[in-house]
């Protein structure tokens, strides 16, 4: 760092044709203050295989980040000068994929490290959409070449096991420490190239609680309409990330503040503005933040039933309100918003299956008499839709005595479980309390709701 800060004094600083630095700031073990011991082992073989051979290899991007924050990262990214062939003949288990710029998958039993070539400038001749969005782009480097590629500072640094040094070409250090989120270049070329940065640059800030860079903020507002020219498959992958974040909650509020959420879930404004449907949401993605915290799974069936619960409910009273009976109604109801929201996210079969079956299962927890009961146990989403049900009480949607029913008959033996039977449930004022007149006839010649399998949240 003080031999880069002097040739920046005496102007003989090293950069390329394009202006970009050529030499990086190198940090020692005392500087970084990486643990080692948050490193891990598959990592250093990729990386320590591929030297080996002669090629250079470094951990790089989000591990390298969360290392310098001192948090274990869930995955190893290996950035390398080798080939993406190079690297598929030193490993038994590896692949290469990829259509927009190639990369190998290694394998490690269930562990799956992602290598990518060293990225050069992108090409003239790449192909593009007509709003400048990058389709392919094969173009392979140098190193200083890559990390101009990468998406943000603190995203741009490269770490090698072998000698515990971190390569710092564009200030992520700096920017860590004084908590910034930078994009690398101009901010509106970056994001006319991929728009997802933008998502990115929500979740990023919210999960790490970093504050935007003015400069990298300004245009996202101006250019959030480019999202709609990304490939839906993509935005729900990212999305759910965003959801998955441990942030939740914060990263939605800051899509809205910035302008990114319109498209991706419609509506959105409209029931965070009604006060049930907010503390609705709130309690859902409160719920998913703290068992992301603590290591529990999380169901993303569950996650978007509950973003979209609301969208359900009214277009299920509106069916309702027309003469339609309420099971069918649901149906009806579903079948809107889950075809609403294809458009937008591509949100998988299975998971919409989940959406599905979470759903429907909730005019049925208000038939607690005869073996109704007996038979929703055996539900394999029950777990899923009971928490769905615990929801809707805690946010005022239903009463409450319809969630401490089923939370005493779930937990009750036998003979507990009759005595609870035999006393009068009271009825809740909602769309679902009308399903018991309708349910045994509901739902003919109307699309089924239900058959997942997914482990419940």
């Amino acid at each position: 760092m003080i031999k880069k800060y002097i040739r920046k004094i005496l102007g003989i600083n090293k950069t390329d044709a394009a202006g970009n630095n050529m030499e990086p700031d190198t940090l020692s073990p005392k500087q970084h203050g990486i643990d080692p011991v948050l490193l891990s082992n598959n990592a250093i073989r990729v990386t320590k295989t591929l030297q080996d051979a002669g090629f250079k290899a470094y951990v790089v991007g989000g591990a390298v980040r969360d290392l310098l924050l001192g948090v274990k990262p869930k995955d190893f990214d290996i950035a390398t000068n080798a080939t993406p062939e190079q690297v598929k003949r030193l490993f038994r288990r590896a692949f290469i994929i990829g259509k927009r710029f190639q990369i190998v998958h290694v394998m490690f039993g269930q562990d799956l490290l992602e290598v990518t070539t060293f990225r050069g400038p992108a090409s003239g001749e790449s192909p593009k959409d007509e709003h400048g969005r990058v389709l392919r782009d094969n173009t392979f480097g140098q190193h200083h070449e890559d990390a101009v590629r990468r998406d943000f500072t603190i995203n741009a640094m490269y770490y090698d096991p072998a000698t515990q040094t971190v390569l710092d070409f564009h200030g992520g250090m700096a920017d860590i420490r004084k908590k910034i989120l930078r994009i690398i270049g101009i901010p509106e070329a970056r994001f006319r190239e991929d728009p997802v940065r933008m998502l990115r640059a929500v979740r990023f800030a919210a999960r790490l609680q970093f504050t935007i860079d003015p400069a990298t903020a300004a245009p996202i507002a101006v250019m959030a309409p480019l999202i709609n020219n990304v490939p839906s498959a993509r935005v729900f992958d990212e999305m759910l990330k965003l959801l998955l974040s441990g942030q939740a909650l914060a990263c939605l509020k800051r899509l809205r503040s910035e302008g990114l959420h319109h498209g991706l879930l419609p509506l959105l404004d409209v029931v965070l503005e009604q006060p049930m449907g907010e503390k609705f949401i709130t309690l859902a993605l409160a719920a998913t933040d703290e068992r992301v915290k603590l290591g529990k799974p999380v169901s993303p069936g569950f996650l978007f039933a509950s973003l979209l619960w609301h969208q359900v409910l009214e277009k299920w009273t509106a069916y309702q309100a027309a003469g339609e009976n309420p099971i069918p109604a649901l149906h009806l109801a579903a079948d809107d918003v889950l075809d609403t929201q294809s458009d937008k996210l591509a949100i998988q079969r299975k998971i919409g299956s989940d959406m599905r079956d979470i759903w429907a299962m909730q005019p049925r927890f208000e038939r607690r008499i005869g073996k109704s009961p007996y038979k929703l146990l055996e539900h394999p989403r029950l777990r899923a839709s009971y928490d769905f049900l615990l929801l809707r009480c805690a946010s005022g949607e239903i009463d409450a005595e319809i969630g401490a029913w089923w939370t005493s008959f779930m937990a009750a033996d036998g003979n507990e479980r009759e005595v609870l039977l035999t006393a009068k449930p009271r009825n809740a004022a909602t769309p679902a309390g009308a399903a018991k007149r309708g349910a045994s006839r509901g739902g003919r010649g109307r699309k089924k709701i239900g058959g997942s399998t997914e482990s419940a949240q």
